[in-house]
């Protein structure tokens, strides 16, 4: 029998960055201790992070479900009392620290890494799943058996062991990413897809520290509105489930959602080093409607005949956040906006966050290829603007935001076809490419202009949308205008003379940039050529 070892209420395993850009580590509860000190999680990755904050929030609605901040037992058991909760936790700046080690010494034996009955996020009978060896585990490597990353952060011996710590951080990113490559054990099983966090179009919000991370994601209601229907019941609480591929019902409650066993996992450790692991399927469930997942967006599912079936709606590493702000303020019936936007929302309205207030939202996520069997990327994005835009009541100026960003996708449109024509009126042969290109670029060049502007709407100063949309307009236009006469100089000597294709149709760098104008101009409603330059 190997003994116990690395206890994570004792021992230093997360990372966090403190305000000087130095990375300290610390135990769990050191975490909370420290959150209002701090500026944020500091894990290898940012998907690494989130799997944390996750973690650290599943702790927090436990807690403080059942005591108030000064530890007594008092359970939230109506919406005002949710937001009373809340509130006297957001004025206190800090983590009351006796309630959260008190509950957290109760479930001490639930928190070693390695146990032979409860090693914590883990279960012993995944001993007869695949067997990966570290370098598998370690997420910075995205590394497999018939896959070596050619330009990997570790090499030699280094790739093929972890600390305990290192192990820890990666244990909760597995269980959250995993892909679809693991082989089930027994026969005949359903396929559970990959780890329930990589199936999420993740988004949270983000404070000024960690301590105001961590409450403006403590969901206390569902949506914003509601309690939710179950208590919170966090993996630690419940017996170790060894079943293999067990599909469950969603969840109702945060904190099992938060801390889902996506994936059995078993740790293999050797001279005080971790080496590799073996892993089973775990708990899975219909991701479809599954409204009690507050972070994650959504999208219509198109597959069903029902009108109100959505699926999480994954992010598209080529999308810039701002171009789904739709998924974020919409409220017509296309969109089912994500919980916790709805839940700042409610914070507003309760009058618990400032009148001024601007919020950052932040997505992370991973990218799979072939049917998620493998992991090829890995990405990260945010987004502030006021607060006031996620009401309903400035409809008037969201909707007048989601026609700029209607503009900017009709330029880029339009920047593409100039470069298709460009290339076609030079003799090119990737015209098609060349669009591709030149829309992705042109949307890098408007991104930080764009953000820029969003941040500047106030709708407490400004009434009507009209003038800041004709910022925009006048803005998006000057730099489409740049860059496709950036076009048409790099196009060459060629494009200027032209050639006339097989439809009959003159192509000419002169009559590209003409058509390219005209276009811009109606769909920007640019009537001077002022703006030119």
């Amino acid at each position: 029998m190997k003994p116990q070892e690395f206890n994570l209420l004792d021992e230093p395993w997360i990372c966090l960055l403190q305000q000087d850009g130095s990375v300290i580590d610390v135990s769990l509860p050191q975490a909370f201790e420290q959150a209002h000190r701090v500026k944020d999680l500091a894990g290898e990755l940012p998907t690494q992070d989130f799997a944390m904050l996750r973690l650290l929030l599943a702790v927090l609605i436990t807690v403080f479900s059942r005591v108030d901040a000064q530890g007594n037992d008092a359970p939230i058991t109506t919406v005002d009392q949710a937001f009373d909760r809340w509130r006297q936790l957001w004025e206190q700046k800090q983590f009351p620290t006796q309630p959260i080690r008190r509950y957290l010494e109760n479930y001490r034996h639930r928190f070693w890494l390695f146990d032979e009955k409860f090693p914590f996020y883990q279960v012993p009978s995944a001993s007869i799943g695949t067997q990966y060896d570290a370098s598998k585990l370690n997420g910075e490597l995205l590394e497999s058996g018939n896959k070596v990353r050619l330009f990997p952060t570790r090499s030699g011996k280094a790739k093929n062991v972890l600390s305990y710590g290192e192990a820890a951080r990666w244990l909760l990113f597995l269980n959250g990413f995993d892909d679809t490559s693991s082989k089930p054990k027994g026969k005949g099983l359903p396929t559970p897809g990959a780890g329930w966090l990589g199936k999420l179009g993740m988004i949270f919000a983000k404070g000024n520290n960690l301590f105001e991370t961590l409450m403006l994601n403590l969901t206390f209601c569902q949506d914003g509105t509601r309690l939710w229907p179950e208590e919170n019941s966090p993996i630690w609480e419940k017996p170790v489930q060894g079943e293999e591929r067990r599909e469950i019902s969603v969840p109702q409650n945060p904190a099992q959602l938060l801390t889902l066993a996506s994936r059995r996992i078993l740790l293999e450790r050797k001279d005080g080093q971790v080496t590799g692991y073996e892993l089973l399927g775990g708990d899975f469930f219909s991701s479809q409607n599954a409204f009690s997942e507050q972070m994650t967006l959504w999208r219509r599912d198109r597959s069903s005949r029902e009108a109100d079936r959505f699926l999480p709606k994954r992010h598209d590493p080529s999308k810039q956040m701002w171009r789904e702000f739709s998924a974020l303020v919409s409220f017509d019936s296309d969109h089912h906006r994500p919980g916790i936007v709805r839940w700042i929302e409610q914070l507003q309205d309760e009058g618990l966050l400032e009148d001024e207030q601007f919020i950052q939202f932040e997505i992370t996520s991973v990218r799979y290829g072939d049917k998620d069997f493998f992991v090829t990327d890995q990405f990260e994005d945010s987004l502030t603007f006021h607060c006031d835009l996620l009401k309903q009541v400035d409809f008037v100026w969201n909707q007048a935001i989601l026609n700029e960003i209607e503009s900017c996708d009709n330029a880029a449109f339009f920047i593409g076809l100039l470069a298709e024509n460009l290339t076609k009126a030079a003799g090119g042969s990737n015209a098609s490419s060349a669009k591709e290109k030149a829309k992705t670029q042109f949307y890098a060049r408007i991104d930080q202009p764009f953000r820029q502007w969003l941040r500047s709407i106030d709708p407490n100063r400004e009434i009507m949308p009209e003038a800041k949309q004709r910022e925009w307009d006048q803005l998006l236009y000057r730099i489409a205008y740049q860059y496709g006469s950036e076009l048409v100089e790099d196009a060459g000597p060629a494009s200027f003379v032209g050639r006339t294709l097989e439809n009959n149709k003159f192509y000419s760098s002169s009559n590209a940039m003409l058509e390219f104008t005209k276009k811009l101009r109606k769909a920007l409603h640019i009537e001077s050529k002022s703006q030119e330059g």
